[in-house]
């Protein structure tokens, strides 16, 4: 037999799935880690659990697919984008990554617009502004706060492509991930000698940079015993797990359109060519395609604001479970309570800012609220409005792509947010349009062990093997006296951001 694997290395843990040549999923296996935040608004992970949890999950679905080492063919790797891991000349981790949510380099995205000579001239030279979660600002930081570590800097890998070279030895990336470290010149498709020039940055702390598709490397010795694979099996440059998830979605051609909602949220658009959006509120970035495109808005908190919900406020007095564990009630429960409150919650509005916001505001200092709270708002209005804000900051991102006139046919909808009926047809009626689901949803892993599959010959080319393998399933279509509401509330909504963001900024400083 043979087959690919996948790998998606994750915020809240790392997943692997192994696919037949036909793109069959024939086992899959996750493992969690922690997620440190040592100081407010800090995000960082200890990339050892990282490389812990992909042999763990390797080995699980080599087991559960009855495989023999010579069986894996190839794999391909996605993982949570912008995060920097930071090595020494002999490959040792200098420090914590720094995460993609991670909001302590505002100075230094200042910085890089300065040095660029101001936002305008940035977008034309990476083709987006310098936002907290990027790469490169975490760079500077590291520069200028930690100037010893610096120092000591070799290399600045993604954390998809740290879990490279811990298989094959060699520093490599794809274009779609690359385009997330704002250092990429994302309509030429490789390294900006002109912005790393401006930051006097040296182009060898990058690795080389690849097409999605391509083979970087096979596994070395010891990686190939760890894993219990052999040093044969290849491994493909694969995507950022944005790029990867839209390629499980089969979103490579014009005018579709995906909504992922995992702990961040993603509306992502296929372009055949690099389009930009002036203010810099969407990203346009290279696509997992080759020679294609995507733009993308991110909401920062989305399945994560209900996750805050239910282990910060609800968990409080909840006692102990099996084995001394804390007890908590699942998202399912949460949902379906959400699902007995009318459409609005009563007039209950949330603003999911709880990590600051990427799309539309670019607002690493927003801050979250629940407006218009009376004493009869239950907990399942609070989860509904919690549910209800997050679609909203999708819609955000929907409009700007629909000012900019790219066209939008289909909405394919994945993740937490297309598994729960509730959600995936709350979508549809804030959006006021049709939303699929997908009959296979297994994340950014699915994506890049498709992209396995070319790399190993088994398809011609992406677009062929999302043709052969990825089908549609359940589809929502909007409820008009929903909807109707929905375009009400909306525009309040986004009022409530302008109207308070003043006082968000201040309370942030007095914290």
């Amino acid at each position: 037999m043979k087959a690919c694997i996948g790998i998606d290395i994750g915020t809240s843990g790392t997943k692997a799935l192994v696919i037949d040549p036909q793109g069959r999923i024939l086992a899959s296996s996750s493992a969690s880690y922690p997620c440190h935040h040592p100081r407010p608004l800090w995000s960082e992970q200890d990339p050892e659990d990282w490389w812990k949890a992909t042999v763990r999950v390797v080995r699980a679905v080599i087991r559960q697919a009855k495989l023999k080492p010579a069986d894996v063919e190839a794999i391909g790797l996605s993982g949570q984008m912008h995060g920097s891991v930071f090595l020494d000349r002999q490959d040792r981790v200098l420090r914590p990554a720094i995460l993609w949510n991670d909001q302590r380099t505002v100075a230094e995205c200042d910085e890089i617009e300065k040095r660029a000579g101001g936002r305008r001239r940035l977008i034309q030279m990476v083709a987006n502004p310098a936002l907290t979660g990027f790469t490169a600002p975490k760079i500077l930081w590291l520069r200028n706060r930690e100037p010893k570590v610096f120092e000591r800097l070799a290399k600045v890998l993604l954390p998809k492509d740290e879990i490279r070279r811990r298989l094959t030895g060699e520093y490599a990336t794809d274009v779609s991930d690359a385009s997330g470290t704002l250092l990429l010149d994302v309509t030429r498709r490789r390294w900006s000698k002109r912005l790393l020039g401006k930051l006097e940055l040296d182009g060898d702390l990058l690795p080389a940079c690849y097409e999605s598709d391509e083979i970087t490397g096979t596994l070395h010795k010891a990686a190939a015993a760890s894993l219990g694979l052999t040093t044969s099996c290849q491994v493909v440059a694969g995507a950022g797990d944005c790029a990867a998830g839209a390629i499980g979605n089969g979103i490579v051609q014009r005018g579709l359109l995906s909504t992922s909602i995992g702990t961040s949220g993603v509306v992502f658009v296929h372009s055949d060519s690099p389009q930009f959006d002036p203010q810099g509120r969407l990203h346009t970035f290279c696509h997992a395609v080759p020679g294609k495109w995507h733009m993308m808005g991110v909401t920062l908190a989305a399945g994560g604001s209900l996750d805050w919900y239910r282990s910060s406020l609800y968990a409080i007095g909840k006692g102990k479970g099996k084995g001394g564990k804390e007890s908590r009630i699942s998202f399912d429960h949460l949902v379906a309570e959400a699902a007995k409150t009318p459409t609005g919650a009563d007039g209950l509005l949330f603003l999911p800012y709880l990590a600051g916001e990427r799309t539309p505001h670019l607002d690493p200092r927003a801050r979250g609220a629940l407006f218009g709270l009376t004493l009869s708002h239950t907990r399942g209005h609070m989860v509904r409005a919690i549910l209800e804000g997050v679609t909203y900051t999708l819609r955000d991102s929907m409009a700007i792509i629909e000012e900019l006139g790219i066209p939008v046919r289909q909405i394919r909808a994945s993740g937490g947010g297309a598994k729960n009926p509730f959600w995936r047809q709350l979508q549809a009626d804030v959006f006021g349009k049709r939303v699929t689901a997908m009959a296979t949803d297994e994340g950014p892993a699915f994506g890049v062990a498709l992209l396995a599959a070319v790399g190993a010959g088994h398809f011609k080319n992406i677009t062929e093997a999302c043709r052969a393998t990825v089908q549609m399933a359940e589809l929502a279509k909007p409820v008009l006296k929903a909807r109707r509401y929905h375009d009400r509330a909306f525009p309040l909504f986004q009022q409530l951001y302008r109207a308070t963001r003043e006082e968000m900024h201040a309370l942030g400083e007095l914290a």
